[in-house]
């Protein structure tokens, strides 16, 4: 274990948090499209509102269609739209959204930044 520390395989150690004992059983991922117009601006700001977000469990900065997927967990589908609405579609730099509930998910035990 040491000497994939050392080597940078191991890039460190994470706790798991079981959002469901935290009362946050409902997740959701939610694609965001931004205004165009001041692109880097937009993406800065967004990023950093929503990662203060306690109910984020992951935002990704993507290509393609959307600009972000957010992984979000909350209590119920009230608290999920809430969230949505004041929160990310709300947003004066967003366009756009549209919202997945997940049912199940599988997460790899091994799993890297990208940064």
């Amino acid at each position: 274990m040491k000497t994939l520390v050392d080597k940078g395989v191991i890039a460190g150690f994470a706790t798991v948090v079981d959002e469901r004992r935290l009362g946050r059983s409902l997740h959701a991922l939610v694609g965001v499209t931004l205004r165009p117009g001041a692109r880097k601006e937009s993406i800065e700001d967004l990023e950093t509102e929503v990662r203060q977000r306690p109910e984020v469990v992951q935002s990704f900065f993507i290509g393609g269609n959307d600009d972000f997927v957010i992984h979000i967990a909350v209590s119920d589908s009230s608290t999920l739209r809430k969230f949505v609405v004041e929160h990310i579609s709300g947003h004066p730099r967003v366009a756009s959204t549209r919202t997945s509930i997940i049912f199940d998910y599988y997460r790899s035990s091994v799993v890297a930044s990208f940064d």
